[in-house]
């Protein structure tokens, strides 16, 4: 399968994953994982020799660009009642892309991230992860400011490439100290020292329409944000922080389609926000919330002290790493940003606890329908399977998990199933994220959306 995967990715530019779970660049143990997960969420189990048919199919076939979870394409050629072979099933169902149809790809997407913290670095592996023949998502340059280090650029190579949380980077990772770039799997990297977003010319490094992913949060309003707009080469920001005044908060799956050509600068919102909106939509969909509380259980950051120390914000000045310290967050009044209905109907605290990653939200509602915890959980599982919300909301249904097993999910958020709680038209719900890796794919379906390069996926959600 592992070729397979491989050259429908390099020559057809078709990714492929098993519910969810991305196959490229994937060991044999994580494809058989894959596999098992599927028996989880469908009571079923998916046969590898059937999936690795689908693909071997797949690859006669001349796709165009598009995404294809081979998983539920199985499954659903095996439970169909009419008997058809595999090859004219799948060329039904991919249509629209087989034999290269809807094919046309436009110009590689020149993209800079300014900053290179903890979204900064898992950006840039994922960019990196998926970088093809030039014509998605390029990271050209990474700017950052100049250290005291006389090996500076060194360091902040050996950041990428191993983490305490998220483990080593996947691939080789080289640095040139003459032209201060960095060299990740092949792909070449600016590497920019600046103090200011309007003081660079991103032209003189062969930098053009590029958009600027701000990792930093220095700058949230549009005058701050527009100084980027400022520097030749640069065409739109996104910033991976909640937004202020009228700058559009993204939460990627729910008000995407507010996306437009004209918009210079955009937010990816807060990734508590990404988390829970994508739930709430879906439960106000099907069941409508009259309010509701939402309380985090935030895993510590760098904005908190890591021992006793003067610090701007209330509690935040004690040590991270020994107490659980009750703040404040804006993601529940963020939430009617993106979901508008939701304006009023929900209040908000956090609780910053000693983890490193991984969050959890809990949401307390009243909803304006009666429903009971089997109904409401198996509404959310089918929306993690088959909804346009599907790529944002994953389901759990194990008493054994926590929050270290969601370290590295793509999700938004994670419906914890044996946790729900419903009484008639009062529900809580508790939703895991991973608050770094969870959000920093929620900004790169947004950054994929402002460049135009969205492909196709299948099979396609159903109703």
């Amino acid at each position: 399968m592992i070729p397979l995967v491989g050259r429908l990715y390099r020559e057809h530019h078709v990714v492929t994953s098993v519910y969810g779970r991305p196959l490229i660049n994937r060991s044999v143990i994580d494809i058989i994982k894959a596999h098992r997960f599927v028996r989880q969420v469908e009571g079923t189990e998916l046969r590898v020799r059937d999936s690795l048919r689908v693909l071997e199919t797949l690859d006669s076939l001349h796709l165009g660009e598009c995404r294809i979870d081979i998983g539920k394409l199985a499954l659903k050629f095996q439970r169909q009642n009419k008997i058809a072979e595999l090859e004219d099933f799948l060329r039904e169902e991919l249509v629209d892309v087989v034999d290269g149809r809807a094919s046309e790809r436009l110009e590689g997407q020149d993209v800079v991230l300014y900053g290179f913290g903890r979204i900064g670095r898992l950006m840039a592996r994922l960019l990196i992860e998926r970088a093809g023949g030039g014509e998605g998502l390029n990271l050209r340059a990474i700017v950052v400011r100049k250290g005291s280090a006389q090996n500076d650029l060194q360091k902040r190579a050996s950041l990428l490439r191993r983490d305490s949380v998220h483990g080593p980077f996947r691939g080789t990772l080289s640095v040139d100290e003459e032209n201060s770039c960095l060299i990740a799997n092949g792909v070449r990297i600016q590497v920019i020292y600046a103090s200011s977003p309007d003081s660079i010319d991103y032209t003189n490094y062969g930098i053009k329409n590029a958009i600027v992913v701000d990792n930093t949060g220095v700058w949230r309003d549009a005058e701050g944000l527009g100084l980027h707009l400022k520097s030749p080469g640069v065409s739109r920001v996104l910033l991976t922080a909640p937004g202020k005044g009228e700058i559009k908060n993204i939460v990627y799956g729910v008000n995407d389609h507010a996306l437009s050509t004209d918009d210079r600068i955009l937010s990816a919102a807060s990734c508590t926000t990404n988390a829970i909106t994508p739930v709430l939509k879906a439960v106000m969909d099907k069941y409508g919330v009259e309010n509701g509380h939402v309380e985090t259980v935030h895993a510590y950051t760098n904005d908190q002290n890591l021992i006793d120390n003067y610090h701007k914000g209330n509690r935040r000045g004690r040590s991270a790493a020994l107490n659980m310290v009750l703040t404040e967050t804006g993601a529940a009044k963020a939430v009617s940003k993106a979901l508008p209905e939701l304006e009023g109907k929900l209040t908000g605290n956090a609780i910053r606890v000693p983890t490193p990653n991984v969050s959890m939200a809990i949401l307390n509602l009243n909803l304006e329908k009666e429903t009971d915890a089997d109904s409401l959980n198996n509404y959310l599982r089918w929306c993690s399977l088959y909804s346009d919300l599907q790529k944002q909301i994953d389901f759990v249904n194990s008493r054994e998990v926590v929050s270290s097993d969601f370290v590295g999910s793509r999700y938004a958020g994670i419906v914890d199933a044996e946790a729900t709680i419903v009484d008639g038209k009062r529900a809580v719900l508790y939703v895991w994220y991973d608050n770094e890796f969870g959000y920093s794919c929620q900004v790169n379906r947004i950054l994929h959306s402002m460049a135009g390069i969205s492909a196709r996926s299948y099979p396609r959600s159903t109703d």
